[in-house]
C-alpha cells in the first residue's frame, strides 16, 4: 500500500512539474487573465470559447473553405482600410501575408472554435482575429502576443464587427463550396444522360401512380433523371446570387459605426477581386444585418437538390426490386452482401445512402427556417446553427454524389428480357393502338386481357387484328414514344 501511495505521489509531482515547466504566455481580456500555450496562435478569447462551447466536437477547421473564407474577408477588410488611409502599410503587409498563408491551407489547425456557439459567432471571429494577428506578428519578426505591434481588435477587426464579418464569411464559404458542389452535380447529371443514350432504344412501360401507363424508352427515363438534376443545378446557381450581397461595413447593427466612410464599398470590391465573384455591398446594411434571406434562399435550393436526388434514388430502388418478385427492369451494381441472415441478398445500398443524405439536408433546411425566422431586432443570434446546417448539407452532397455516380449510376445495366416481357404483357400498350384499332376495340382488348391474363399482343395475334409487319412498326421505339416528332 505504501509503495502504491509513493508511486502516485511521484506521478503527481511529475505532472505538476510538467505544467510548471510548460511554456505559456499570459493574455487578458475584460474578464481577466488567461494562460495561453506559448506555441498557440490563438489567444484569450479563443481559449474562453474552447472552455465554454465543447458541444459538437466539430471545429471551424472541419470545413477548409470556411477557414479560407475568414482569411479572405480579413484580407479584403485590411486592404480596404489601407485604401481609406486607416491601416498602416507595414501592418497591412504583414496581415496580407498572414491571410494568404491561411488561404493557402496553412495554420488551419489553429481555427478551433466549435461550430455551435453563443454570441452570434463572436468566438469564431475572434479566433480568426487572434490567429491572423499572431501569424502576422511572426512574419514581422515579433513574438506571439506582442499585440502592441498588431492587435486582434484594433488591426484585424478594424472597422468591423462580428455582425458583419461572421455572415460575410459564411456567404464566402458557401460560394466557394457551391462551385465544387455544382461540379459534382454536373458529373452526376452527365452520368444519367450517358445512360440515357445507352438505353435509348430499349422500349419499356412507363408508370403513373405505380400503374401501367404508356410506352417509353428506358433511355427517356434516364435522360429525365439527368434533366431533373440539371434543373436543380440551375436553382443552385440562381440562389448563389443572393449570397453576393454582403453587409461588410455594417459593423454592429448596420449604421457603420467605427467604419471609415468608403470602406464598405472598397471592402466589397476587394472581396469581388479575391473571389472572382460579383460581391456587392447590400443596399441597406441594417436590413442585411438583421435578415437571413440569403441563407433561406440558398438553403431552399439545397433542399430542392435533396428532393430531386431522393425522388431519383427511390425510383432506382423501385426499378431494381426483385430479382424474382419485383420490377427488376434494371440491375444496380452489387457492392456488398445485403443480409447477415438471408443468403444471396444484395441491397440497393447507394440509393439508400443518397436518400439518407437527402433526408438530412431537408431537415437542415427546416433548421435554417426556424433559426432565420427568430433572432431579435437588428441581429439574428442563431446564425451559427444556420452555418452548421447549410455547410453540412453542402459537404454531405459533395462527398456522396461522386460515390453515387461511380458506385451506382455508371454501373447500371438493363434487363432487356424483363422490359420486353412487360411490354408484351402490359394492358397499357392499348393506348398506342387507339389510332389504329379505335377506342372501342382497344377497350375490349384491354378487358379481355385482364380477364384472361393474356398479353395485348398475344390477343392481337390470335385475332389477327394486325400483321407482324404492322406490329413491328407499332413497336418501333420512335413511333411508340413520340421521338419521331422531335
Amino acid at each position: 500500500m505504501k509503495k502504491v501511495k509513493y508511486n502516485c505521489l511521484i506521478l503527481l509531482m511529475g505532472i505538476t512539474l510538467q505544467y510548471a515547466n510548460a511554456q505559456v504566455r499570459t493574455e487578458k481580456d475584460l474578464l481577466g487573465e488567461k494562460q495561453i500555450p506559448a506555441d498557440a496562435y490563438y489567444g484569450v478569447q479563443t481559449l474562453r470559447a474552447l472552455e465554454n462551447f465543447q458541444v459538437s466536437g466539430v471545429k471551424t477547421n472541419f470545413y477548409p473553405d470556411y477557414v479560407k473564407a475568414y482569411a479572405i474577408v480579413k484580407l479584403a477588410a485590411a486592404r480596404a482600410n489601407g485604401e481609406v488611409g486607416r491601416m498602416k502599410k507595414d501592418r497591412l503587409a504583414a496581415i496580407e501575408k498572414a491571410c494568404q498563408a491561411v488561404m493557402d491551407g496553412k495554420y488551419h489547425d489553429q481555427f478551433l472554435t466549435d461550430l455551435y456557439q453563443g454570441g452570434a459567432g463572436t468566438s469564431a471571429n475572434m479566433n480568426a482575429n487572434e490567429v491572423l494577428a499572431n501569424i502576422a506578428l511572426e512574419m514581422m519578426g515579433k513574438k506571439k502576443g506582442e499585440y502592441q505591434y498588431i492587435e486582434p481588435h484594433d488591426d484585424l477587426n478594424m472597422g468591423q464587427s462580428t455582425n458583419d464579418v461572421y455572415p460575410t464569411a459564411i456567404h464566402i464559404a458557401l460560394i466557394l463550396h457551391n462551385d465544387k458542389l455544382i461540379k459534382e452535380a454536373k458529373l452526376l447529371s452527365q452520368s444519367f444522360h450517358k445512360k440515357g443514350d445507352e438505353f435509348g432504344k430499349l422500349l419499356k412501360m412507363g408508370r403513373t401512380e405505380g400503374q401501367d401507363a404508356v410506352p417509353m424508352t428506358l433511355g427517356q427515363e434516364f435522360h429525365a433523371f439527368g434533366y431533373q438534376i440539371d434543373a436543380a443545378i440551375e436553382a443552385l446557381r440562381k440562389s448563389e446570387e443572393y449570397l453576393y450581397e454582403v453587409n461588410m461595413g455594417a459593423t454592429a447593427i448596420g449604421t457603420g459605426l467605427t467604419a471609415t466612410p468608403g470602406y464598405a464599398e472598397k471592402c466589397s470590391a476587394q472581396l469581388a477581386k479575391i473571389t472572382g465573384k460579383p460581391i456587392t455591398t447590400a443596399k441597406d446594411l441594417i436590413s442585411a444585418t438583421s435578415s437571413m434571406q440569403a441563407f433561406v434562399m440558398y438553403s431552399s435550393a439545397m433542399k430542392n437538390l435533396a428532393v430531386t436526388l431522393s425522388k431519383i434514388s427511390s425510383d432506382l430502388i423501385f426499378l431494381a426490386t426483385g430479382p424474382r418478385t419485383g420490377i427488376f427492369e434494371i440491375n444496380l451494381p452489387a457492392l456488398q452482401p445485403g443480409s447477415s441472415i438471408m443468403p444471396g441478398k444484395v441491397n440497393p445500398v447507394m440509393p439508400e445512402l443518397m436518400n439518407q443524405i437527402c433526408f438530412k439536408a431537408i431537415g437542415n433546411d427546416v433548421t435554417v427556417t426556424f433559426a432565420s425566422q427568430d433572432g431579435l431586432l437588428q441581429l439574428n443570434a442563431y446564425e451559427p446553427v444556420v452555418a452548421v446546417a447549410i455547410m453540412e448539407s453542402q459537404a454531405l452532397f459533395y462527398k456522396s454524389m461522386p460515390l453515387f455516380r461511380k458506385n451506382c449510376i455508371d454501373g447500371i445495366t438493363a434487363n432487356e428480357k424483363v422490359l420486353k416481357y412487360y411490354m408484351e404483357r402490359s394492358v397499357g400498350i392499348v393506348t398506342a393502338l387507339n389510332p389504329v384499332l379505335g377506342y372501342e376495340k382497344t377497350t375490349e382488348l384491354a378487358k379481355e386481357a385482364l380477364e384472361t391474363n393474356k398479353g395485348i399482343l398475344e390477343l392481337i395475334r390470335e385475332k389477327k387484328l394486325l400483321t407482324e409487319d404492322q406490329i413491328k412498326k407499332l413497336l418501333d421505339p420512335a413511333t411508340m414514344t413520340g421521338q419521331q416528332k422531335k
